[in-house]
């Protein structure tokens, strides 16, 4: 299980990622059901980790243009199991798709300081 709070109107999940040389950083990002990846961090927060590029792709956005976006791969702490994960850099706020809660069960106490739980789906 995955334990989160809400800060104002956002539900927030800490994740832990797995860099090289046995470091771990832990990012607070907030979970975003309209987006379909894995996970965004600004490409400033990616160049500080080091993490290795995959590929450029064109990233559809909510209102329907497309920009072009470099995809990294991060390796995660997920539920206590690593995970290898594409990670979009572009926005300033780290956040969390449907992509990384798929075969999980997302709670949300929607009031500030309420709590968000990310449990798998038995």
């Amino acid at each position: 299980m995955i334990n989160g709070n809400v800060v104002g109107l956002q539900a927030r999940i800490n994740v832990i990622f797995n860099l090289s040389e046995g470091l771990n950083i832990e990012i607070g990002c907030v979970v975003d059901t309209g987006f379909e990846g894995f996970l965004t961090l600004p490409a400033d927060a990616i160049t500080k980790m080091g993490l290795p590029y995959l590929a450029r792709i064109d990233a559809n956005l909510a209102d329907n243009s497309n920009v072009p976006v470099n995809v990294f791969l991060a390796n995660i702490l997920w539920n206590g199991k690593q995970r290898e994960v594409p990670v979009l850099a572009m926005g300033r706020r780290p956040l969390i798709g449907t992509a990384l809660l798929e075969d999980y069960h997302l709670s949300i106490d929607f009031y500030n300081g309420g709590t968000v739980i990310v449990d798998e789906i038995l």
